[in-house]
């Protein structure tokens, strides 16, 4: 049965930058707890972790650096509104969320300072795609003024690395290295939680006694990290390892009996963490691909009005998990129409 949402709860503040009132939320929930008879989480007998990727105020507010507005203009917030929603009236069948958190510093392989041309000036965030065509005509090369903070100044090896990794890419016929303008930056306001997103999940935490699962991504300087479940790119041009399978984090996710995901953006970070999820099941066992759940309508693609639409690599990119038996559901739904949790 589905709870009503606490009154607290304003969509129109979705949207804003606001700090969250721990210790009254504490109180409250524990008191909604007790009105509701919500039982710990532990009480569970069958557990749903509900992974949220990505849900910062970077990817989600408008005046941030990569507001996924979707074809609409206003996705992520749309998104956050039914995600909050969709968490407090499901609070006592969600046994835990788990929110991944993008994670960047300054001199990453994806942002403007790395690279430049010969005129030395920086590539354009968001509008530039580094090919391994262009590192060969020397269109773009790396910015020798990272290499003393990357490579400990030895620039030659980082330069080895990046054509190497351009070369990777293509090679596997990934998406262009993206140049993005700075976003997620560990210690800005940009890398925390939306503020309702958050709020919502430290609500279910005291309510359900149910510690979040956060987990940390993007924070190699030498690959891109879309998904948490892998970066782009494991190996370094001699064979050695430049980064790793998040092992963990995945056998952690399928313990559960169920796993609910949502978060930005649909064409990106969710749909490559939804891709090697399905990667890691079928080396397994592909009927596991039946317990996983997909809320579309908690997440969306990424759209640059003029530049790029990526909609229809996301959609079909949705349609190919539901053909591997994941199940796309909508977060107006109850968890017990579409999970039995008896």
């Amino acid at each position: 049965m589905q709870l009503p949402i606490p009154k607290y709860f304003d969509a129109k503040k979705v949207s804003e930058v606001w700090r969250v009132p721990y210790q009254q939320r504490a109180a409250e929930a524990k008191d909604w707890a007790a009105k509701h008879n919500i039982k710990s989480a532990a009480a569970d007998n069958n557990r749903i972790c509900l992974l949220i990727i990505d849900a910062q105020n970077t990817f989600c507010l408008p005046e941030f650096e990569l507001f996924v507005g979707g074809r609409s203009g206003t996705g992520a917030i749309e998104d956050n509104v039914r995600l909050c929603e969709f968490i407090y009236r499901n609070l006592s069948s969600i046994t835990t969320i788990a929110p991944t958190m993008d994670t960047h510093t300054a001199m990453q392989i994806f942002h403007p300072i790395f690279w430049i041309n010969a005129a030395g000036e920086h590539p354009l965030p968001a509008a530039t795609l580094i090919t391994l065509e262009d590192v060969e005509k020397g269109i773009w090369k790396v910015n020798p003024a990272v290499a003393d903070s990357i490579a400990g100044g030895n620039y030659a090896a980082l330069e080895k690395h990046c054509f190497h990794y351009v070369k990777k890419l293509s090679d596997d016929g990934k998406y262009p290295l993206t140049i993005w303008p700075y976003h997620s930056m560990l210690g800005g306001i940009g890398h925390a939680l939306v503020f309702a997103v958050e709020e919502a999940i430290f609500f279910h935490s005291i309510a359900r006694n149910s510690q979040a699962l956060f987990e940390i991504k993007g924070n190699n300087p030498l690959t891109e990290n879309y998904s948490v479940l892998r970066p782009e790119v494991l190996e370094g041009v001699d064979g050695s390892a430049i980064a790793q399978k998040n092992v963990n984090f995945i056998n952690k996710l399928l313990e559960f009996d169920a796993i609910i995901i949502a978060g930005q953006a649909k064409s990106h970070c969710v749909a490559w963490t939804i891709d090697d999820l399905l990667t890691e099941i079928l080396a397994r066992d592909r009927q596991l691909a039946k317990k996983v759940y997909l809320l579309e309508d908690c997440t969306s693609p990424v759209v640059v009005p003029g530049v790029v639409d990526f909609t229809e690599q996301a959609d079909a990119a949705f349609q190919r998990f539901a053909a591997a038996g994941m199940k796309v559901v909508r977060s107006i739904d109850s968890i017990e129409s579409f999970i039995d949790i008896s």
